[in-house]
């Protein structure tokens, strides 16, 4: 009896407790956004201003080393598909290639903070600097120069992309960003509540 009478006397203040009480519905509360830290993709004019930075460099080197080499072995001839502008343009695209996989970023992306960097893998890929840089490169700027110099606006498709790609990023999966910044953004908006 003793036992059953001190089950009731426990359990008795817990039935008072949850008749005499109201039970209050716990309102949801919402988590604030937290910011978070994403890449600082490069717009089109700093990738322009790198680019002509580029440009120079590459004509400082032919003006330098390509253009007396062909002299002192006699051939002045000049044009496109002459040994002279073979050799130019060997030289532009073995630049871009090769600063571009050792480095991820040219001398004018090194001077204004940009750096190439891949969408898809950690490192970029031989294939990848490839695609980016000699055949995307060579087909925008081949098809702009030489077809339809209109085309070349085509590059101003960094400004509207979400990532900042132009064809050449699109062909390769790579973008171009500032390497020392980052920027920060809110979090999407979460439906999940914690009671």
């Amino acid at each position: 009896m003793d036992k059953e009478q001190a089950s009731f006397e426990t359990s008795a203040p817990l039935n008072e407790q949850t008749e005499t009480e109201e039970v209050q519905p716990k309102k949801p509360v919402y988590q604030p956004e937290r910011p978070v830290t994403a890449l600082h993709y490069s717009g089109f004019w700093m990738r322009v201003w790198a680019y002509l930075f580029d440009v120079i460099v590459i004509a400082a080197i032919n003006n330098v080393l390509i253009r007396p080499f062909f002299s002192l072995i006699g051939i002045e001839s000049s044009g496109f598909i002459s040994p002279l502008g073979i050799a130019t343009s060997i030289t532009f695209f073995a630049y871009f290639v090769l600063m571009t996989k050792f480095f991820q970023q040219t001398l004018g992306k090194m001077v204004f903070g940009l750096k190439v960097v891949s969408l898809g893998n950690a490192q970029l890929s031989w294939s990848a600097v490839i695609f980016r840089e000699l055949i995307g490169r060579y087909l925008h700027t081949g098809i702009s120069i030489f077809s339809f110099p209109v085309l070349i606006f085509l590059y101003a498709i960094v400004g509207f992309t979400p990532k900042k790609q132009g064809i050449h990023d699109f062909i390769a999966d790579t973008s171009v960003i500032h390497e020392r910044t980052l920027v920060t953004v809110k979090e999407p908006e979460q439906t999940q509540m914690i009671y």
